[in-house]
C-alpha cells in the first residue's frame, strides 16, 4: 500500500516539474516586467524634505566617546554645526551598550542620561546598536546620524537622504546636507 502511495506521489511530483517548465518558457516579444526601488515622497533629487530645524539627531556610542576625549559639549557643538537647535535622540539599544562597557566609560553613560538627550525605546530584540540606527534610518528620513564609526557610516551611505554627523579636528562636521540648510562646508 506504502508503494503505491509513493509511486503516485512521484507521478505528482513529475507532473508538478513538467507544469512549472512550461510556465518558464515565455513568448520573448512580451515585455519584461522589473522592479523599481520605491524612494519616499521626501526626497527631492537625493535631498531630504524633511530635514529642517529643530534637527533630529540619532548618536551612537563612540560618537559620545569621541566628544568626550576632544572635549566637545554635544549639544552646543551640534547647534555650532547646523546653526540651528538640535535634538539628540538615544535608542535603548545605544545606552545598553553605553552601560555595557563599564565603569571606564561612566562619563560617557552620564551625558547620555542628560535630560537635554530624548530616549528612543526600541521595539526589536537584541542590543546591536548598528543594526538599530540603520533600522531606524531608513524607516524615518527625519533623523541625522551622529557617528564616528566606519562601518556605519559605509552603510548609511548607501541609504539615500540621510546625512551623517561626524567629528573632524576637535569639531562636528556633516556630510550630505543641502547647503541650503546652514551646514557649513569645508
Amino acid at each position: 500500500m506504502k508503494r503505491m502511495i509513493n509511486l503516485r506521489d512521484q507521478r505528482l511530483k513529475e507532473k508538478d516539474r513538467a507544469k512549472a517548465k512550461e510556465k518558464k518558457k515565455k513568448d520573448p516579444s512580451e515585455l519584461k516586467e522589473r522592479e523599481v526601488p520605491k524612494y519616499p515622497s521626501c526626497l527631492f533629487f537625493q535631498y531630504n524634505t524633511q530635514l529642517g530645524p529643530p534637527y533630529h539627531i540619532l548618536v551612537d556610542t563612540n560618537f559620545i566617546n569621541f566628544s568626550i576625549k576632544a572635549k566637545l559639549d554635544i549639544v552646543q557643538s551640534m547647534m555650532d554645526c547646523l546653526y540651528a537647535k538640535c535634538i539628540p535622540y538615544i535608542t535603548d539599544c545605544v545606552m545598553a551598550e553605553i552601560e555595557k562597557l563599564g565603569m571606564k566609560y561612566r562619563v560617557a553613560l552620564r551625558i547620555a542620561k542628560d535630560p537635554r538627550f530624548e530616549r528612543l525605546p526600541c521595539a526589536h530584540k537584541g542590543t546591536y546598536a548598528d543594526d538599530c540606527l540603520v533600522q531606524r534610518v531608513t524607516q524615518h528620513k527625519c533623523y541625522i546620524l551622529a557617528t564616528v564609526d566606519r562601518d556605519l557610516k559605509r552603510r548609511v551611505r548607501k541609504i539615500p537622504g540621510v546625512p551623517i554627523m561626524y567629528i573632524s579636528n576637535h569639531r562636528y562636521n556633516i556630510e550630505r546636507m543641502p547647503d541650503d540648510y546652514g551646514a557649513p562646508r569645508f
